[in-house]
């Protein structure tokens, strides 16, 4: 078996010929012993022998290797500064593994396993400092990781079986998901459920009034929540502009304005004005380079710069200095995107700034506390699920 279809041709993953529809079916450091590290995806603590290289001004390096190739995964902030990376894919088959990546030397420990296998799942760290890992695939079930013990447990599971969904921290310190298919049935959600970390139970609230998944969920300042566009079915001509406002004090969603046009798998970066930044994505005719802001105060849209490239399936982060830094993605059919450009509020133009090393996808990005960006892992046609790791780190 050729490892360039990986996940690809396992789930439903939308591809674009422009001018024609091509949408292609198949959709804390842990003080673990050193010695007992496993090979594969069994649970085990060691360090990436990879030398750790430190980043320069405006420029991509590489930093140790994962231990395993993964795309579909999480990575996530923790407390102390390290980067707990979870779950999923690898050659047909969702993990369990999980690694913290050591900022303070470059290194990659394994940690211990899930309890379960996820990929296109969420991961949220919560107000106490653990982890909450829900969904993924054909299940519903959640975990919790607590850094200062480096152990996985089982809490309350979802209703529903959810994986392609978005999950967004309150003010109110529990977690609100939203959408994404359903398990084996492949069927698009308008469902929301609440977790609520005393408790460790998920409770239903308010569904959306459209069924989505690959959309995006963004706290706003007003403790609401802005949903925009994603898929609202598992075939062509489905994509949708349409965005939704989340009210956690009355459980309801209300209709906002439309976005400029139909997006899914986009990027929306909540920009320190207060206004949202959506860059990129795709629909059945186009991969955008366009962007556009949503001014919570208005609840209107207005265009903004565009990309040089088209993309999707990038990342977009937000640096100390409010600029949003995108990174990779696919930019057609048959192309993964290495290159990488830096938005400017101020001016509302995007700049180029240096290429990864690698081309890459469904991977993801995280900003450190030294303000690097930490890009981890994803895919290409090339190598299909990757190891790589690369540092970013923004001219003065």
């Amino acid at each position: 078996m050729n490892r360039k279809s990986d996940s690809r041709s396992a789930f439903f993953i939308p591809c674009v010929v422009i001018g024609s529809v091509l949408y292609a079916a198949g959709l804390a450091l842990i003080l673990a012993p050193l010695s007992s590290a496993v090979a594969g995806d069994n649970g085990a603590a060691k360090l990436s022998i990879s030398v750790p290289a430190q980043a320069t001004g405006g420029t991509w390096t590489a930093t140790g290797d994962l231990a395993v190739p993964r795309e579909h995964h999480t990575a996530t902030l923790l407390p102390n500064g390290d980067v707990l990376v979870t779950g999923g894919r690898k050659v047909f088959g969702n993990l369990a593994s999980a690694q913290v990546y050591h900022s303070a030397i470059g290194r990659w420990q394994r940690i211990a396993n899930m309890n379960h296998q996820h990929g296109y799942h969420t991961a949220t760290l919560l107000p106490t400092g653990q982890v909450l890992v829900a969904g993924g695939g054909y299940t519903g079930t959640a975990e919790l990781y607590d850094p200062t013990v480096g152990t996985w447990t089982y809490t309350g599971s979802m209703a529903n079986a959810r994986w392609d969904h978005a999950a967004t921290l309150l003010q109110n310190g529990q977690v609100l998901v939203t959408g994404g298919l359903n398990g084996h049935h492949l069927t698009t959600l308008a469902s929301a459920e609440l977790y609520d970390p005393a408790a460790g139970v998920w409770t239903a609230t308010g569904s959306m009034s459209t069924p989505r998944y690959f959309h995006t969920a963004t706290l706003l300042p007003n403790g609401q929540v802005l949903v925009t566009g994603g898929f609202t079915a598992t075939r062509s001509g489905t994509i949708l502009a349409s965005a939704e406002l989340y009210d956690p004090a009355t459980g309801v969603w209300t209709p906002t304005s439309s976005m400029d046009t139909t997006r899914a798998i986009h990027t929306a970066t909540l920009l320190p004005n207060g206004q949202v930044l959506i860059a990129g994505g795709m629909n059945d005719t186009a991969i955008h380079a366009s962007a556009a802001l949503y001014d919570p105060t208005t609840e209107v849209w207005a265009p903004t710069g565009s990309m040089a490239t088209g993309r999707f399936r990038h990342t977009a982060t937000l640096l100390a200095n409010g600029q949003v830094l995108v990174s990779a993605g696919i930019r057609d059919v048959i192309g993964y995107s290495a290159s990488a450009e830096l938005y400017d509020p101020a001016t509302g133009t995007w700049t180029e700034t240096g290429s990864m090393a690698t081309a890459r996808a469904f991977h993801t990005a995280t900003l450190l506390t030294t303000g690097q960006v930490l890009v981890a892992g994803g895919s290409n046609f090339t190598v299909g699920s990757l190891v790589s790791v690369e540092l970013y780190e923004s001219t003065p």
